[in-house]
């Protein structure tokens, strides 16, 4: 089973999301923005990913460059500001059993399938 953490609003996350449709019917797509991810979640993705927190967050995002750029925190910090605001959370990410992959390019996906 793959899982598929996805924005619908977000083009990158879109090609993610047809790039894994056209290689499985076996998938889920979580819509984190509707259903936050709590501190758990993010600590198991940040896992498969093998990211740090900071690895996670979406720098482009406006929020990031009016409240948090060129500040330091701790990584329980920044997973807080990630479930306060998970339009923080870079996107999309496929998750295949242990593995995880954040999809740009979407052909970063292939070796999961």
């Amino acid at each position: 089973m793959i899982e598929i953490y996805h924005n619908p609003r977000c083009s990158k996350s879109r090609a993610g999301l047809k790039y894994v449709q056209e290689r499985t019917e076996d998938y889920s797509i979580i819509e984190y923005l509707k259903n936050p991810l709590d501190v758990e979640e993010i600590k198991l993705l940040l896992m498969k990913l093998n990211f740090k927190p900071h690895d996670l967050v979406r720098t482009q995002e406006a929020i990031y460059k009016s409240d948090y750029k060129g500040k330091n925190f701790t990584d329980e910090e920044w997973i807080k500001l990630m479930i306060e605001n998970p339009k923080l959370i870079k996107r999309p990410i496929v998750v295949k059993g242990n593995k995880a992959i954040w999809g740009v390019p979407v052909e970063t996906l292939s070796v999961l399938f």
